[in-house]
């Protein structure tokens, strides 16, 4: 997630010059061709061009707009995430007592029991990020787009492994176990799912709150079942994959009707083709790259849902109502860049 203020002029122009360098040469070939060699059946009338970049506008706009739903609802669920997290941590440390237990724990057992309820639900966090960073073929365009960017940060889940991640908060056994399932974060919550049936065996909670606890398992499933599906599945290819084919046929075609207008306006002036058609192709151009840097926000581009800095949030503070005083840092941006 890009958390400046805004995005500076240079930093555009840095995210685009290739871009900038084609629409360059893409006029230059026309304009030389119809100036130098007099080529004048190149130009062509600029009413139909300009048609077509009206429906070309429309539909960056069309998609511009789906894919910011794609990323708001992405950002929403995992608002959605911290709170039941909270939600989780408050009731591990005070739904768990011996109030109605078969045999009383000690304050040192309880305690270990609340702290193994509250890691696992980190270690869930942290496995749902990593299985949410893992690539998808349709990313691989929109990952081109933000390779500018992966040279001043580092995506965290690219950088350290897993298993590092999950060692923190889960037992050896229980380690080893998720690591080889094929969706560990769903594992995990079943695993929850089972103490707290345990514990229901025990007496350490009574009816009411066990179902309470195990509905707030239910939503974090609900949770992770919609990121799974925004990740899962893409913006649809047929709009993507059209978009860009009427984009790039209005952007080849502004320079050849361009030429006819300049030279109405003087014989040399035909020359302002090449940086006016440079300028329209870019602003065309841009919002579209816009529109691909935002369709998968889970996929570790610059501008997607910052997973690692939410969950270190989570971490933060569920640690923190278990009395815990070395604490991790929260996470800061990389020149801008919140991960």
């Amino acid at each position: 997630m890009h958390a400046g203020k805004t995005f500076g002029l240079l930093e555009a122009i840095l995210w685009t010059r290739r871009a900038i360098f084609r629409f360059v040469i893409i006029s230059t070939i026309p304009t030389v061709l119809y100036a130098i060699f007099d080529i004048k059946q190149i130009g062509l009338p600029w009413v139909p061009i300009a048609l077509i970049g009206t429906a070309v506008a429309f539909l960056i706009g069309f998609k511009n707009n789906a894919t910011y739903d794609r990323l708001w609802e992405a950002r929403k669920i995992w608002g959605a995430i911290i709170n039941s997290s909270r939600t989780w941590g408050i009731m591990s440390r005070d739904f768990v007592t011996n109030r109605h237990a078969v045999k009383p724990l000690s304050e040192q057992e309880l305690k270990a029991l609340h702290t193994r309820l509250i890691y696992r639900h980190i270690a869930w966090v942290n496995a749902l990020r990593y299985q949410l960073r893992q690539p998808r073929v349709w990313e691989s365009m929109t990952s081109k787009e933000n390779s500018e960017y992966k040279k001043i940060y580092t995506v965290p889940e690219e950088a350290v492994k897993i298993e590092d991640v999950l060692s923190e908060f889960l037992d050896k056994d229980e380690l080893e176990k998720i690591l080889k399932t094929k969706n560990p974060s769903t594992q995990l919550i079943a695993n929850q799912s089972a103490e707290l049936k345990a514990l229901l065996d025990k007496g350490l909670i009574e009816d009411f709150r066990h179902m309470e606890m195990e509905n707030l398992l239910k939503e974090l499933y609900d949770h992770q079942g919609k990121s799974e599906r925004i990740k899962n599945f893409p913006y649809p290819r047929q709009f993507a994959t059209l978009n860009l084919y009427f984009v790039w046929l209005f952007l080849l075609l502004i320079p050849f009707g361009m030429l006819p207008e300049f030279q109405k306006l003087g014989e040399y002036l035909v020359w302002l083709t090449i940086p006016f058609s440079t300028l329209v192709s870019w602003v065309f151009h841009t919002m579209e790259k816009i529109g691909e840097a935002t369709e998968n926000p889970f996929q570790g581009g610059a501008n997607d849902i910052p997973m690692a800095a939410l969950s270190r949030t989570i971490e933060i503070d569920l640690r923190e109502m278990l009395g815990e005083k070395e604490l991790p840092e929260p996470w800061t941006p990389t020149k801008s860049i919140l991960m």
